[in-house]
Formats: structure tokens, sequence, C-alpha cells
């Protein structure tokens, strides 16, 4: 018999996993990095490792991995995740299942915040013991845990916060640690980290009043006062406070040299390091002082930096930073080259190559460079050598031998940099570059992306004033998210919202959102977001240039190389070669393999380079992409939904390249991910006036939007497609589109406005001849009127539409219509008829392999076994609609499936079982179910409720339901709420209104010819 395994045995099988959160998100066994899968999977586990052996609820790991707007099936994709982050994983039991949420089972030997957490404990331990040496040594250990930010990158709220919490643990194990060295007598070599620690703390006094004592121990009294009154300007400029009272007494401490003051001599086991030597020539940028975020780049910057000490001394070390124009690359070489500046006693050289600077100046030649870097070192001109070759030559001469840092900024290709390396083992080269310089060897590459939203709310803080942005925290996260998170527009936008005193940041964003003008008011006399762009477009050649600006039509914010190929008239091949050359000159982004995207100000910047002197090739490259997207959908489309009618379109099929499909699966993730690009592809077609794309495109993609369950997106599209089917001289197409409207409407809840759209849908297939549309239309106006009660005329439409379908040979419109007739059977109280119906949209849905269809076909089954009292035979039906509603199913059809599971378990004493699938259902219809849905589950759950005799809840179930379907006039839902609201009043004792309600649904039943009070098993 097999038995779990004890957590011993757990831990050993995993004893070579490890977790490291204390910055990115890492997973590793026996040392090699492990794939987490996608974002959802990196959030899931990101959260279950913050909470390590405590149960983590769903609830809180939906909001973690989506914060706002979770889709409906959020619930089941965080248990995809989990299960796809335990195949990931070698060892078993490291995530387990608790209930209805997660526990991580780990040891501080394999996740780093456990670690962390012991080395504090144990450095507690050690100082309430008297064993200072012992307790720096652990807090030492401690933070060298951390490698940036913990879980950087993540995003939402939840996680947000803890990092927040964990960052402040880390501040102050900080500020424990340097209270220590000072304490064991150490005090100049001190001063670099505690600047650095200052500088990105600003309000932090402790860091300060640390600073000024040892500078004052070190000799540097004047440094000491200095600091304090910078400090008090800070304060009172940012707060209006003065400094705290420790902060304030240490000042009047050094003022009369207090003999408190003098350095303990340090103690046994604590290396004393030597004062470092003056340093040589200085020629660095001055550091930014309200530099901010950044810290998982120059955490890896300066990681590369330690690892080229450990790994070789025998060569120069280079390490290059790569970035599009403006993401601050510069600001980042500079604050880590003042950090490395002690390592570098002999000098720290800044030189501008001027690859991409506005103005006419040429980018600077390596000769000029040279004699630049030579003079810096004190070489006279007499012994500077006119020839380039020559003066390198000398350059390296000159610095063998030497621990030189040299910071080589903005440079354009790697013919500029390379005579300027140097092969001396003491030196280090730091290089800037908007494209990476692959052809320079033995480089170590940090890639500088866009600032984190909660790196950008930290600039606007340092640049503006943290009470500003806390006076409009949501419009100051609009105007982080309208400059893109770029760090130049953020400096431009916050230095005009400082000229400018009266504007508030809300003002400002008002002004960004019109996208015409953004970039106008993302310039200062100085400097502008368009301007330094427009230097990475002029390095491209003519064709390239055309492509970024075509490219820049592409509605979506992700483009693969299929719809780059139709939009830039070009193979797959060329449009990716395109692609990665914008991609090098940081004009596009990469988010995932063969995706691309271009930053929101970019594109606007793209756009501002169309004109009347390109909008014939603009309108013929949009009319390409769309023909593009129309025939992949239509070959998707057929993929998907067998049995849809191929339908002419009067648009010529695009010839290019296609995503090649394998099977269903793959087609559903194509469109999964064009889901908001094909979205923005029909507003696109309507801004151009192009008609007949934005019909043909609409009726594909509503076959996606309605097995998505995305209804008010299908509502939205279809009404832009009928006003641009009106638009057309096609009565054919105005006609489908027409119906197809009529079945949106079915959707939202919109019975009135359906049945007046499929009527005339109905009138022009007559017209036309179009028997087709003409079943179709009668089966949408059958399905309407059964929803606003009128049954016997329902009853007849539905049966011709059927029957027509079935002559045309119309499969998939023939199980359509049987399982509304079914479950206009099973309302009517006909549960045989509705049985018999059932079980035969069931055979034709599954020949044709009608997934959709034969989930539902299944439940109205169900629904009309339940009616004639044969229970197990519902039950066998619904759990094999469960099983295939594992598969990608509306959630408002799985919301139904599982309320109806419930009342059949609690009937057969499945108590629990009943209440697990209640739950499921109400969560499912409430996040991503029809109006039509919503109701149903509502009431069945309400009828389950009241049965269990928590009669609160039914109310409330039944009050809802009966609201939504009196908007809708969904009359049997209303007769229904209506009836269980009858149920609940009698229970409590309310026989008035008991009667009152009773006696509204005896009204409504008549009026649908139904006997009231149909006994259901509850």
């Amino acid at each position: 018999m097999h038995t779990q395994g004890t957590e011993t045995e757990v831990m050993s099988e995993a004893r070579d996993l490890r977790f490291r959160i204390l910055g990115p998100l890492e997973a590793s066994a026996d040392g090699e990095r492990i794939s987490l899968g996608g974002a959802v999977q990196e959030r899931v586990l990101s959260v279950l490792l913050l909470e390590p052996g405590l149960v983590v609820p769903m609830p809180r790991l939906v909001e973690a991995a989506w914060e706002h707007d979770p889709p409906a099936t959020a619930s089941h994709q965080v248990r995809k995740a989990v299960s796809d982050l335990r195949r990931r994983m070698p060892g078993d039991g490291i995530i387990s299942t608790e209930g209805s949420g997660y526990r991580v089972t780990v040891t501080a030997a394999q996740l780093d915040l456990l670690e962390f957490n012991d080395r504090i404990r144990a450095a507690d331990r050690a100082l309430r013991e008297e064993r200072r040496p012992e307790a720096a040594a652990e807090l030492e250990a401690a933070l060298a845990l951390w490698h940036g930010s913990a879980l950087s990158g993540q995003g939402g709220s939840v996680i947000a916060s803890a990092a927040t919490a964990l960052e402040e643990r880390r501040l102050v194990a900080t500020e424990e640690l340097f209270d220590l060295r000072l304490g064991l007598g150490l005090s100049g070599e001190l001063v670099a980290d505690l600047r650095a620690l200052v500088s990105a703390h600003p309000l932090r006094e402790t860091f300060h009043g640390h600073l000024m004592l040892a500078l004052y121990r070190n000799g540097r009294k004047a440094e000491a006062l200095n600091e304090y009154a910078r400090v008090r300007e800070l304060l009172a400029d940012q707060l209006g406070v003065d400094p705290g009272p420790p902060l304030a007494r240490l000042h009047q401490d050094i003022l009369r040299d207090d003999p408190g003051l003098v350095p303990p001599q340090p103690s046994a086991g604590v290396e004393e390091r030597p004062p470092v030597a003056p340093s040589g020539v200085c020629t660095l940028p001055q550091l930014l002082p309200d530099f901010t975020g950044r810290d998982k780049e120059l955490a890896e910057l300066l990681g590369c930096v330690d690892t080229a000490d450990d790994a070789d001394d025998r060569s120069t070390r280079v390490v290059a930073v790569d970035g599009m124009g403006g993401s601050g690359k510069t600001s980042l070489a500079v604050w880590a080259a003042h950090r490395l500046a002690d390592r570098f006693p002999d000098g720290q050289l800044y030189v501008d190559l001027r690859g991409f600077t506005p103005g006419e100046q040429p980018p600077v030649s390596p000769g000029a460079a040279i004699d630049y870097l030579l003079r810096s070192l004190g070489v006279s001109d007499d012994r500077i050598p006119s020839d380039t070759e020559a003066r390198a030559n000398l350059w390296r001469a000159t610095v063998t031998g030497r621990r030189l840092l040299l910071l080589l900024d903005n440079a354009a290709h790697a013919e500029q940099v390379a005579p300027l390396l140097t092969a001396s083992p003491g030196c280090l080269v730091l290089i800037t570059s908007r494209s990476r310089l692959l052809d320079l060897d033995g480089v170590s590459w940090v890639s500088v992306g866009l600032m984190t939203s909660r790196e950008s709310a930290a600039l606007l803080a340092a640049t503006l004033g943290a009470d500003r942005v806390a006076a409009e925290p949501e419009s100051a996260a609009e105007l982080a998210e309208l400059c893109g998170h770029l760090p130049l527009a953020l400096r431009i936008a916050t230095a005009r919202l400082r000229n400018r005193p009266p504007w508030t940041l809300r003002y400002l964003a008002e002004r960004l959102r019109d996208e015409t003008r953004r970039l106008d008011e993302l310039r200062s006399p100085q400097r502008s977001v368009a301007a330094t762009l427009h230097l990475s477009y002029m390095a491209l050649t003519a064709q390239q240039r055309v492509a970024f600006r075509t490219l820049g039509l592409h509605p979506s914010t992700g483009i693969d190389v299929h719809s780059a190929a139709a939009l830039l008239d070009t193979d797959v091949h060329d449009a990716e070669s395109i692609l990665e050359i914008l991609l090098d000159m940081r004009l596009v982004q990469q988010p995932g393999v063969g995706i691309y995207t271009l930053h929101d100000l970019v594109r606007s910047f793209a756009r501002s380079l169309c004109g009347p002197s390109t909008a014939e090739q603009d309108s013929a490259a949009v009319e390409r992409l769309l023909g593009y997207y129309l025939t992949a959908t239509d070959v998707a489309c057929r993929i998907l939904f067998p049995g849809r009618e191929q339908r002419r379109t009067g648009i010529p099929a695009h010839e290019g390249s296609l995503p090649g499909w394998p099977d269903a699966e793959a087609a559903r993730a194509w469109f999964d991910r064009e889901h908001g690009g094909l979205l923005a592809a029909v507003s696109l077609a309507e801004l151009h006036g192009l008609h007949r794309h934005t019909v043909c495109l609409t009726r594909n993609l509503s076959f996606h939007l309605n097995a998505r369950g995305q209804f008010d997106d299908l509502w939205n599209v279809c009404r832009t497609a009928l006003a641009a089917a009106r638009g057309l001289n096609d009565p054919q197409l105005l006609c489908v589109t027409l119906s197809n409207v009529g079945a949106a409407c079915w959707k939202v809840g919109r019975f009135e406005s359906g049945l007046e759209a499929a009527q005339e849908a109905m009138e022009l297939a007559l017209a036309l001849g179009d028997r087709h549309i003409e079943a179709h239309s009668e089966s949408i106006i059958g399905l309407l009127t059964f929803m606003l009660g009128r049954y016997e005329e329902a009853l007849t439409l539905l049966s011709e539409a059927v029957a027509r379908s079935a002559e045309l040979g119309a499969s998939r419109a023939e199980a359509e219509g049987l399982s509304t007739l079914s479950t206009l059977y099973e309302k009517w109280g006909r549960y045989a008829e509705a049985a018999v119906t059932a079980r035969r949209a069931l055979e034709i849905s599954r020949s044709i392999g009608y997934h959709g269809n034969l989930i539902m076909s299944l439940t109205d089954l169900a629904f009309a076994q339940v009616g004639l009292g044969e229970l197990e035979e519902a039950d066998e039906n619904l759990a094999q609609a469960r099983q295939l509603s594992e598969l990608r199913t509306a959630p408002g059809d799985v919301g139904l499936v599982l309320a109806l599971s419930a009342r059949v378990a609690h009937a057969r004493g499945r108590t629990a079982q009943a209440e697990g699938f209640a739950v499921r259902a109400l969560e499912l219809a409430r996040t991503g179910a029809t109006p039509v849905r919503l109701v149903e589950v509502e009431n069945i759950i309400g009828q389950l409720r009241s049965g269990l005799g928590d009669h609160e809840a039914a109310l409330d179930l039944h009050r809802r339901a009966h609201r939504v379907a009196v908007q809708m006039c969904f009359r049997s839902e209303e007769a229904s709420a209506l009836t269980g609201l009858a149920r609940v009043a009698e229970s409590l004792g309310d026989r008035e209104a008991a009667d009152g309600y009773r006696a509204e649904a005896a009204r409504l039943h008549a009026f649908m010819g139904v006997r009231s009070e149909r006994t259901v098993p509850a």
C-alpha cells in the first residue's frame, strides 16, 4: 500500500533544490536554473515562498497573480500553474494541497528568506551574549544573501507589499551592521559604503548619523558637520522637519569634540582594513542626488565586476550596459562607477563618445578619446603621437600596472571602443550603448529596461517630493504609465511640474493622455524624448526607417513575424531580420520568443513620422495586415469550430505565410495571444473606413470571443460591425451581421434589441433566398422569444429552425437549435421531450466534435433527467460534462454544470461535494458568465441553500437573480426567483410576503403556460 512520505523524506528527495526571493525570483536544482513557466507560475510561487510552511488560500493566490480583473478561470489557472510548477521541480511534496489552498515546505538550506531569518536571529543571540564580532559576521552573511530588490519584476500589490516589508528588514539589518562595525573600531573604510546608502535612502537618519561618526573618527570633522547641514536642509525642504534628537545630539557632540566619540580599539579577530590611499584623477560626472530604483540592474552590474574579479585577474574586466534611449544607462553606470571608485585608486576616467548625441556633433573618434585620456593622466602634449595606433600603444603602456576605472559612455559601435581597451589586469572598463556591441569579445552585458511601477513611483517621489506624490497617488501612477516608465520621460515630466507649481499631477496626466501631443509635452529646452528616439532612428538605413514607421501602424502590443511580414509586404525571414535589427537598436522590445513590441512612446514617435506623403503607403500596409488577420482567423476558426458555415468575404485571401497550427490547442493559443490585437484590428479597420474588413474580421473573432466567454467584447465588436455593414452595399453581409448581433444580444441579456436585429436579418434572408441565415435567424428569434416567456411561439420557431438546419446539412446549427429546444421543454416541464431532444443534440455534437455544445447537451440531458427523477443518470452525465469542462469552456457554462452538479450531489447525500460545487459555480458565474447564466446559477444555488436551511443566503441569491432577470425580461428565471423567494419567506414566517411572491410567479407561469411550483430535487 502506498503511503505519503514524511517531511524528512520529502526534503531528502529535493535536497538540491534551492529558491531565491531576496532579489529576482530564482529556482535551481543542482546549481542549474529551473524555468518556472510564465508570469502566473512565478507569482503563485512567489506568494507561497513568502509564507513558507503556511497555507496560502486560493483567493490570495488569485489576487497575487492578477490583482485587478482576474479572468473567470483564475482559480483553474492557479491550479494548472501549481501542477506545472510541481512538474518542473525535482522531488515530491515541495508544494502540497491543503484544502482550497497550497503550502510550500522548504528548509533554510533551500530558501534564502529562511536562511536570512535564521542569521538575523543568530545575530540577535550573539548580541545578547556580547559576542559582537560574531553578530557582525552573521549580519554580513544575512545581507550577502540579497541580490537585488526582493522579488523584483513580479508586480502586483500583494507581492509588492511583502517585498516592501522585506526591504525594511534589510535596511534595519544594514543599520545594525554599521552600528556594530563602528562599535568595533572601524571608521574610514566604512565611508564609501555609507555614502552610497545615504544617497539611496536620503531620509533615513540612522545612515546619516553613521556617516557623520565615521567621517569624524577618520579625522574629517568638517565633512561630518557638512553632512549634518546637508541632511538638515534635505529634511526641511522635503518634509518641513528638523533632524531627530539622536542626530542633533551627535552634531553637538562633534562640534565640541566630545571624548565619547573617540573610536574604541578594534576588537580581536576583526581585521582593520588600511585606509584607502588618496584617489588619483577623477573625471566621473557628478552623481544624480535623486537617483533611485535600478536595484536589480545595479546588483547585476556589480555582480559582473565581482565575478570577473574572482574568475580571472589576468586581463581588464569589461562590463557594458545597453538599453533604449532615455532608459537611464548613463545614470546607472555613473552610480556604479562611484560605488566602485575605492577599488581603483589610480583614477576614475569618463569619456562621452557621443554615439547618439543631439545636434551636429559627430561621434568621438578613438584617437580623440585616447588623446583626452592620456592628458587626463598627465601625459604631456609632446609625448602624444598623432597616429591613432601609436596613441593606443602609448595608452596601453601608460596604464600598465595601474588600477584604473574607465567609463566609456554613449558608444556607437565596437570599432569606436576597441582601441580604448587595455590589457592591464587592474583595470575596469564600463561601457554604455543603445545597442549591444556584439563584435566586442569578453564583455559582460547588463540590459536596462523600463522601470517597474514601484521604481517609477520612487523616482517621482525623489524628484517631486514624497508629499506631492502622496497627495495624488492615482494621478502619479497614471503619469508613470503615460510616460511608459521611461526614466527620461519621467524626469522631463517632473521637471515641468517643478517649474510650474500651480500644475497638479492630474493636470499633466490629462495633457499626456492625448497621444498626438504626448511627445510634444515630453520635451524641455535641453532634452526631449522625441529627440532621443530620433537619434536611434537616424542610425537606421533608409529601408529600415520605412519599416520602423510602418510597424508603428500595427495595433497590437505583440507583433509576431507573420503579421509583421504582412504589414511590411515581405516574407517572414526578412521581417524577422528587420525586427531583430530594431531590437538591437532598442527601438522594439522582445517580451517573449518570437514576439516583439513597441514601447508606447516609441510607437507614438513612429506614428509621428506618418503624414500626407506616406498616407498611400500606410493605407496599403494596414489593408495587408487586416487581410492577413482575416485569413489567419478564418483558418483558425475552421480548426476550432468544425461545422461552421463558410462565407464569402469579397476580400482576396492573404497569400503570405500563416502560423502553423498542428492542432486545435495551438490554434486556440494563437487566438488567446492575439486577443487584444484582433480587437484592436477591428478598431483599426473601422478607423480606416475598411467596412468589409471590419465586418468579416468581426464574424471570425465572434466565434473566439463566444468560446472564451468575453461577451462584453463580443457585444462591442458586433455593434461596430453592424455600423460598418450598414455602410456597405452588401445585403448578404448585413444579413449575417444582424444575425450575429442577435446572438450577441442574447449573451449580454438585451433580448428585445436582439429580437429586433434577428427579425431584420430574417427579412433580409428571405429576400435574398439565403436559407442558412434564415435558419440561423429563425433559431435566434426562437431563442429570444423563449427567453421572453412566449413558449408556444418559441416552440414553433425553434422546431422549424432545427428542421431547416437538418435539411441544409448545417449540423452545427442543428445541434445548437436542439439544445435550445431541449432547454425550452425542460423549463416548460416537458421533461421526456427535453431528454429526447438533448440526446439528439448530444449525438450530433459528438459526431462533428463540437466541444462547447457537447457539454451543454450533456447538461440539458441532466436537467431533463432531474425533472424525471433519474438522478443517477443525471449524475453520470454531469460527471462527463465536468470532465470535458476542464478543457477551455466559457466560465458561465461551467458554472451552470457545477450548479446542477451541486443540486444532484445534495439530493444523493454527498453534502460536502455539493458545497464545493456550489461555491465554485457562484465564483465562475460572478466573474465571467453571461447575465443569463448568472441568474440560472444563482437560482439553482438559492434553492440548494433554502433546502439546507440557510435562508439568508437563499434570500440574497434569489433577490439578485430576480433583479437581473427583470432587467432582461428573462421570464422563466424571474418566475423561478419569485418561487424561491416565496419558499424563503414562508420558512421565515412571513406568510404575506410568500403569498405575494407566489401570486406573481403564478401570473408569469400562466403567461408562459407552465404549471406552477414544478417540483425539482433541491
